[in-house]
């Protein structure tokens, strides 16, 4: 087993040459170890026996320590495989590396006293002295120890220079003394190629004031950020929190942008960093999901798992911003094929490419279609057969759906009525569809057309097994057409940036958070709830622009104007998510709404009239007949 170990590392490394899994500086990594290792071990179990014998070694023993340094090599290096030893960056060694060290040392001269029992018979190892066994054993952990530990200790103590020869001279500041932060200041002392000179820690823990971590000192709390920036002048700061809230990263950039600095970068949130380990390369500029989204929902991942792992999964609208996040969120829990949907055919392109190179190993279908295809649709469901639907397709953009209606009409309502009826005949377990905070008490054709969706789903739920369920939520930051995109390229030309009213306020989430919520209400959906999330405190669409400009680097209304155009045709001034009429949920907020009676046969003779408006194209019969069924606001 030992050689065939051993064997199979030597083929998996030429592999890797061959099919350039391995560039060639890890392989050169790992033979200059593997080499040194076969070095230092020799080397210990000779200076054992050297030991042992106070310098003298009797001629008898030579063949012995042949066959001693021979086991000890081949044993010691098949536990450092076992334990990944060769695939470590020894730059960044921590306490982690010493113990899988440790624990291969100790195996591996722990099997050498046991073959050497088994062996005691044998003339060559007859009379073998024990302890040495012990002595090798220690000195084998000192040296391959050092010499792994070398490299991070030259790095640390000696080197001051990039590769350029130009010394680290960019003052900087990390804000968090965690975990997070510590492996970021090591890769900084650690790299040859970064420019910064590290020149503190800041967190608001008070057993950390004053503590010394890799030699570097923390300064003190994030309310004296102004007085250290000013002291050291500090450049640029590292946010190294990963679970701070929102509150904590906003106070903190604030505080920096007060006291001048510019610079500003941060280490993404725990759930977006997949790798086991922080470093540089995870670092990202400041954005305004930093500042502005709201903090997040504890999830039941359990309960997701549940209903999703190892099911067919069906989401339309596929390829737009909610709909493409979603089916990323969707293929983490592994689900047995996911069928994407969306009449958009280079959103579609666009997204076969994300998800297949993402999640490759999962089957996958790609379908062209719009959903008001009635006999499409249905030919797709009798197929694949879904057990799963998230129908995410609509439009939404309240001016444009103001000029047009019908379009309103026909894609919202007609489209939500076809898929989710597709969805009974074909006995589906779950259906979740995505509506919208301004489908409470709506002031647009929009809002009442998604309020609409929400009472077939309602009267959907009621026709078999199917469990059929709506969430609401505000605006996703970023999202297709949303404000911040907008900003952003007004930003990009100079100005002005064009806020409709100094007084509107929206509530903004992520788009992930967005689709986590969809997946849970998922899970607890079962007698057609509209689900909808406290989603905190509504963000001043002002404030936001205000933002987006200094994170931009300039400052609002000197280098950039922000100017108010007027509130658009069915926009509110504050668009509600809560009244006082919610049902609270087991999963901290997250509510079911309270809706009114649906009148059933007035939603059948409503849709009915809507088939016939549409053939005439008649907008004021629309309007008329959308107001019947959801009364729009004046």
């Amino acid at each position: 087993m030992l050689f065939k170990s051993l064997i199979g590392f030597i083929k998996k490394i030429e592999m890797g040459i061959k099919n350039k899994i391995l560039n060639r500086t890890t392989f050169k990594r790992t033979v200059f170890f593997l080499l040194g290792d076969v070095v230092l071990i020799s080397l210990a179990c000779w200076l054992g026996f050297l030991l042992r014998f106070d310098g003298t070694i009797d001629p008898k023993y030579f063949l012995m320590i042949k066959g001693f340094i021979a086991i000890a090599v081949l044993l010691t290096v098949f536990f450092f495989i076992l334990e990944r030893l060769y695939s470590i960056s020894w730059a960044f060694v921590s306490v982690r590396e010493l113990l899988k060290l440790f624990r291969a040392i100790i195996a591996s001269f722990a099997s050498i006293g046991a073959i050497f029992f088994i062996l005691k018979d044998y003339s060559i190892f007859q009379g073998f002295p024990r302890s040495i066994i012990f002595i090798s054993g220690f000195l084998a952990l000192l040296l391959t120890g050092g010499f792994r530990f070398s490299k991070r200790i030259y790095l640390h103590g000696f080197k001051k220079v990039n590769r350029n020869g130009k010394i680290k001279i960019n003052p900087i500041l990390i804000i968090g003394a965690g975990e997070a932060g510590e492996q970021i200041a090591r890769h900084i002392i650690s790299s040859s190629d970064t420019p910064y000179s590290l020149i503190g820690f800041i967190d608001d823990n008070p057993t950390k004031q004053g503590v010394l971590i890799h030699g570097i000192k923390v300064l003190g709390k994030i309310k004296d950020i102004p007085e250290i920036v000013k002291k050291h002048e500090i450049k640029e700061i590292i946010i190294a929190m990963p679970s701070a809230s929102r509150k904590i990263i906003k106070k903190t950039v604030d505080l920096s942008r007060k006291a001048g600095v510019q610079k500003i970068k941060i280490l993404p949130s725990t759930k977006e960093i997949l790798a086991e380990k922080v470093s540089l390369n995870h670092l990202r500029e400041i954005s305004i999901e930093d500042l502005l989204g709201r903090e997040s929902v504890k999830i039941d991942t359990q309960s997701i798992q549940n209903y999703i792992t190892g099911k067919i999964v069906l989401i339309t609208g596929a390829a737009g911003s909610i709909g493409s996040v979603l089916c990323e969120q969707v293929l983490k829990f592994e689900p047995k094929q996911l069928i994407t949907l969306d009449q958009s055919e280079t959103g579609t392109f666009h997204l076969q490419r994300n998800l297949n190179k993402l999640f490759p190993n999962i089957e996958k279908s790609f379908i062209l279609a719009d959903i008001c295809d009635k006999n499409k649709i249905n030919k797709i469901f009798e197929k694949f057969k879904p057990d799963v639907v998230f129908h995410s397709a609509a439009y939404k953009h309240v001016p444009v759906m103001e000029d047009n209606p019908e379009e309103a009409i026909k894609n919202n309502i007609f489209g939500t009525l076809i898929v989710g009826q597709a969805a009974l005949k074909s006995n589906v377990e779950k259906f979740v569809m995505i509506s919208t905070d301004k489908a409470i008490n709506p002031t647009s054709v929009m809002g009442a057309s998604k309020q609409v969706c929400e009472k077939i789903c309602v009267w959907l739920n009621k026709q078999n097994s199917t469990k059929f369920c709506a969430v609401r939520f505000g605006n996703v930051l970023g999202s297709q057409g949303s404000v911040v995109p907008i900003f952003e390229k007004q930003i990009k030309k100079g100005g002005p940036v064009e806020v409709t009213d100094p007084k509107m306020k929206r509530y903004f989430m992520v788009t992930a958070e967005a689709c986590l919520l969809v997946m849970q209400a998922g899970a607890i959906g079962q007698d057609g709830q509209v689900f909808v999330l406290d989603m905190g405190q509504p963000i001043k669409i002002v404030d936001l622009a205000r933002e987006m400009i200094r994170l931009a680097g300039y400052q609002p209304d000197v280098d950039i104007p922000i100017v108010f155009i007027g509130i658009r045709q069915g926009e509110k001034l504050f668009e509600e998510i809560l009244t006082k009429t919610e049902t609270p949920t087991k999963y901290e907020k997250i509510f079911i709404a309270k809706l009114d009676e649906i009148d059933e046969q007035k939603l059948l003779n409503g849709l009915e009239q809507f088939k016939q408006a549409l053939e005439k194209m008649d907008k004021p019969a629309i309007i008329s007949i959308l107001n019947e069924l959801a009364p729009i606001q004046a």
